[in-house]
């Protein structure tokens, strides 16, 4: 790649990278437009759960056209080591888009095996007023679904020791 090339067609922001492991884990890594790297091994029911969560993320994230979402952060600056405790940054910044709400929902249809409607998620206890639901619909939720099950597909059909690479563009979404 040229100089000129670089210029016209920017690294993404972040590029996402998920390892498959031999051993049943993974590996998450992020590369941002400057080249830091940000990085963590997902061991054991960790190793099990976070893939799934993170690609659910991106798809919430590109479907919806959330900026400033998990990636969003990420892109940014965040660290994965600032998303718990004992938050290094501080809590989440109040206006960040909701995509961890939405995911959250998800991963708990997927746990239990439901699918719920955007007005049966706007019923459950603690999301009536949550902003993560006030701008959903089902057709949102849908589209969302349906591209994270192609993600979920191509997660499965990657050979043990292989990379999913995933670019997320922020300037591309809305």
């Amino acid at each position: 790649m040229t100089a000129s090339d670089a210029a016209v067609s920017p690294m993404p922001d972040p590029l996402v990278r998920i390892k498959k492991k031999s051993d049943g884990n993974a590996a998450l890594s992020c590369v941002r437009a400057d080249g830091s790297v940000t990085w963590q091994r997902q061991e054991g029911r960790l190793g099990q759960f976070f893939p799934l969560h993170d690609l659910t993320h991106y798809a919430v994230e590109t479907v919806l056209g959330h900026r400033r979402g998990f990636f969003g952060l990420v892109a940014e600056g965040w660290d994965f080591d600032d998303f718990g405790a004992p938050w290094p940054r501080g809590p989440l910044p109040p206006d960040m888009d909701p995509s961890e709400g939405i995911v959250g929902l998800l991963d708990m249809e997927r746990s239990q095996g439901t699918r719920l409607t955007v007005a049966e998620l706007r019923e459950r206890p603690g999301t009536a007023a949550s902003a993560y639901v006030a701008n959903l619909t089902d057709e949102g939720l849908d589209a969302v679904r349906a591209h994270r099950a192609e993600l979920f597909a191509m997660w499965a059909a990657l050979p043990v020791g292989e990379t999913l690479e995933l670019v997320f563009d922020r300037a591309s979404l809305r």
